[in-house]
């Protein structure tokens, strides 16, 4: 089965963190029983999917932030803006095991870790290793070069085009929703179902239609994330020296 687009749109916006798929679209668009408004008043609700699609697909950078599922039975918190040019700058946290923060800037990345997220990096390893992990790394910035094998996971998720790439036209069956707002901005809400699960786009309904929001309610996969900070400059700013303990220099 075609998966519809705004399902897809759910994996799509949630594929950097590892996530399990939306699933399939659900019933079509119902006649005769929605009331349109403006500024779509004249597009269905497929038509105002695809278009938000395209107007996402064309940012330069944006800050998605909320949470979803990390694909092994948990949940991932995220506040991250990137942008086309690899630049990345923010936090995560997975499911009380920590938090990781995050810069991309140029060809490095750096991380700072909590002691939380390294002990549960470190499962397998002895306690005395683990220890003198958490000792030396916990709370200070980590410099790897971007383009290293041990950073490709970090820097895959910095990547937007990567996260954008499948904002595609598609078949869709959207339902038209109703005016409401994300984070004071007016928006269109569109939505799909499948079985017990449901998924709900919220779309800009003034300047370009972008994606505002996007949520999964699912008793096993839900998910909520906001979109924002549409083409402005992403600020990633390298640690100071000081602060920094250099990977590659360690031998990874």
């Amino acid at each position: 089965m075609r998966r519809s687009t705004l399902a897809a749109l759910c994996l799509t916006a949630t594929a950097a963190l590892s996530l399990t798929a939306c699933g399939p679209g659900g019933p079509g668009e119902g006649a005769g029983n929605d009331k349109p408004k403006a500024p779509f008043a004249d597009l269905s609700g497929p038509q105002i999917v695809n278009k938000a699609m395209k107007a996402t697909r064309a940012a330069s950078s944006l800050t998605v932030k909320g949470h979803a599922p990390d694909g092994e039975g948990g949940q991932i918190a995220l506040d991250v803006a990137l942008d086309r040019k690899g630049e990345c700058t923010g936090s995560m946290g997975m499911s009380g095991q920590g938090r990781v923060d995050l810069v991309r800037t140029g060809p490095t990345l750096y991380l700072k870790s909590d002691e939380a997220f390294l002990r549960a990096q470190s499962k397998g390893e002895s306690k005395a290793d683990t220890d003198a992990v958490v000792k030396m790394l916990a709370g200070r910035w980590m410099k790897s070069k971007a383009d290293s094998p041990d950073s490709k996971e970090m820097t895959d998720f910095c990547d937007l085009d990567t996260m954008l790439a499948d904002f595609k036209s598609n078949d869709t069956v959207a339902r038209k929703g109703k005016e409401t707002t994300v984070d004071g901005t007016p928006a269109f809400t569109l939505t799909e179902s499948d079985g017990k699960d449901d998924y709900t786009i919220y779309v800009a309904a003034e300047g370009k239609p972008y994606v505002l929001k996007l949520v999964t309610k699912s008793a096993k996969n839900p998910s909520s994330l906001t979109f924002s900070g549409y083409d402005q400059p992403v600020h990633a700013t390298a640690p100071a020296d000081k602060d920094v303990v250099d990977l590659d220099k360690m031998g990874g």
